[in-house]
């Protein structure tokens, strides 16, 4: 039997189909440099074209033999929605995510989300990119993604503002969380009828680090559910930086698989959540592929280890940075795609039969 294509591999898993071996896919941002200066893109034109867009994620895809293609790239689109604006820093040749200079808002009654959100910011560009990638490349399994509502309210507010209401102003916290969530809610099911293939929530901003359980519990855990209890299969939830003490939590918010980070211990985390769950992680987005002093045997051991502590797919544990070496970025892809021939603890392999003699 051929190999399977990128989108029946990835589409395959999320099905918990047997599939040919382990994908390196992502929910988050997985675009590389080498890609972006083959075509003669500037890094921050890619944010504001829909065809600059769909390119750089299509390229990159191709060139490096990853098994997804995912828009956008920055994490700014939902404030400058809501009225903030934001810094591409055109005038710069380095890579430099957009960022918000200056947030118009600054307290939890400012909030408000008006009804005509999708009509504004970039967000048709996402729509537009879409339907590009899926007549371009449509062996190319396509996700996109959206910041969880904790995270984003650290977009839209100041993060001493939010970390001191998650404690003090709980009840006007919630009414805000709440807007946010609902918003989330109608930008992910409008990408997701856009043709997007599967979907990301993804919530760094409510990691262990920044919040005790206990209010990720009280505080984040119910939005995402009901965020994820909303949009269609499939769909991830994935939390980057520590989630020893989540991943529990993670399990029961109804997605279809999570994701994690390196700060997260892959074998734990497969021992709490059982042989049933589907679980992708959680390279070093930096350390792996574009550190100088990372050899090309570090790299694939790293991998080794990665799939050996139990994970579905082989997944970044945040946006992969884009400056990688190209040996070190194309030695992990082949280092997935043959270590990975092996089952997984969810998933089965194809059985290939030898041709009769």
């Amino acid at each position: 039997m051929a190999d399977l294509t990128p989108k029946e591999r990835v589409m395959g898993l999320l099905k918990r189909e047997p599939i040919d071996t382990m994908p390196i896919f992502s929910g988050l941002s997985m675009l590389v440099k080498p890609a972006l200066d083959e075509a003669g893109y500037g890094f921050s034109s890619i944010h504001t074209d829909h065809e600059r867009m769909a390119w750089a994620a299509i390229r990159s895809s191709k060139m490096m033999e990853f098994d997804c293609i995912v828009v956008p790239f920055d994490i700014t689109m939902q404030s400058e929605a809501l009225g903030n604006r934001v810094n591409f820093y055109e005038n710069t040749s380095d890579i430099v995510f957009p960022t918000i200079p200056e947030k118009i808002w600054k307290s939890l009654d400012e909030v408000e989300v008006p009804e005509d959100i999708l009509e504004r910011g970039r967000h048709y560009l996402v729509a537009r990119a879409i339907e590009m990638i899926k007549n371009e490349a449509p062996e190319y399994p396509l996700g996109v993604w959206l910041r969880g509502p904790f995270t984003q309210l650290g977009q839209i507010l100041e993060l001493e503002v939010v970390l001191k209401a998650a404690f003090k102003q709980k009840e006007k916290i919630v009414e805000v969380l709440d807007k946010l969530t609902a918003m989330a809610i109608r930008i992910g099911k409008a990408w997701q009828d856009a043709g997007a293939d599967y979907i990301t929530l993804s919530e760094p901003g409510s990691n262990a680090e920044i919040l005790p359980p206990r209010m990720f519990s009280q505080l984040v855990q119910p939005r995402l559910t009901r965020i994820l209890d909303s949009w269609e299969s499939p769909k991830i939830l994935h939390i980057s930086g520590a989630t020893d003490s989540l991943v529990e939590m993670m399990n029961q918010c109804g997605a279809d698989a999570i994701g994690v980070d390196i700060k997260n211990n892959l074998k734990e985390t497969r021992a709490k959540i059982g042989p049933d769950v589907l679980l992708f992680g959680n390279f070093d987005v930096y350390e792996l592929p574009c550190r100088a002093e990372t050899s090309v045997d570090q790299a694939v051991g790293a991998i080794r280890e990665n799939i050996d502590a139990g994970v579905d797919g082989v997944w970044p544990g945040s946006d992969l940075w884009p400056d990688v070496k190209l040996e070190n970025m194309q030695a992990i892809v082949k280092t997935v795609h043959e270590y990975g021939k092996k089952p997984s603890p969810v998933i089965g392999r194809i059985i290939q039969k030898p041709f009769p003699p």
